[in-house]
């Protein structure tokens, strides 16, 4: 017949269906120095959307010394505000997937995150930072995308809104 003989070491197709699936949360869950993120997304519902095998994403993942910078009060404050919290997570998320030397790549331009903000790319030295959280690991690759670990929680840039006084009403 026209079979074609498997050479040692080939595999049958591209899909291992005995491969366990390693999402982004899998990987953070698996790791142990993200509980702070992991209960975070899980209190947003976004553990749900960062587990879906059919998208891809870049996450920039805060540790839980990190999340600890701000403090048990910010914190929880946070969980207790899904809105808040769904809105400073997808500021860590970008839809698609960019490894490391695409994102030093981009150094000095801004780069738009899920939530519609954006974040600036630049170097200190060696390091690339991501606004000024420091990427501390980069390119941990997982079934639907890319994680890279930084030192510090993004927060989203706040609505300035229209000012309501001037400067001489602000010295009276």
């Amino acid at each position: 017949g026209g079979r074609r003989r498997r050479v040692a070491g080939e595999s049958c197709s591209d899909d291992d269906d005995d491969k366990p699936v390693s999402t982004i949360v899998d990987v953070a869950v698996a790791d142990g120095n993200f509980t702070t993120l992991v209960t975070a997304l899980q209190t947003t519902g976004l553990d749900v959307t960062l587990s879906d095998v059919d998208a891809t994403f870049t996450v920039f993942a805060p540790t839980d010394d990190a999340f600890a910078l701000l403090g048990d009060d910010t914190i929880n404050a946070l969980l207790a505000d899904a809105d808040a919290l769904s809105n400073i997570l997808t500021y860590h998320v970008i839809n698609g997937q960019v490894a490391a030397s695409a994102a030093l790549n981009a150094v000095g331009t801004e780069v738009e995150m899920v939530n519609g903000d954006f974040v600036g790319l630049s170097l200190d030295g060696d390091d690339l930072l991501v606004n000024t959280a420091t990427v501390v690991t980069t390119d941990i690759q997982t079934d639907n995308g890319i994680i890279h670990v930084i030192d510090a929680v993004l927060i989203p840039p706040t609505a300035k809104g229209n000012p309501t006084s001037n400067i001489v009403e602000t010295a009276v």
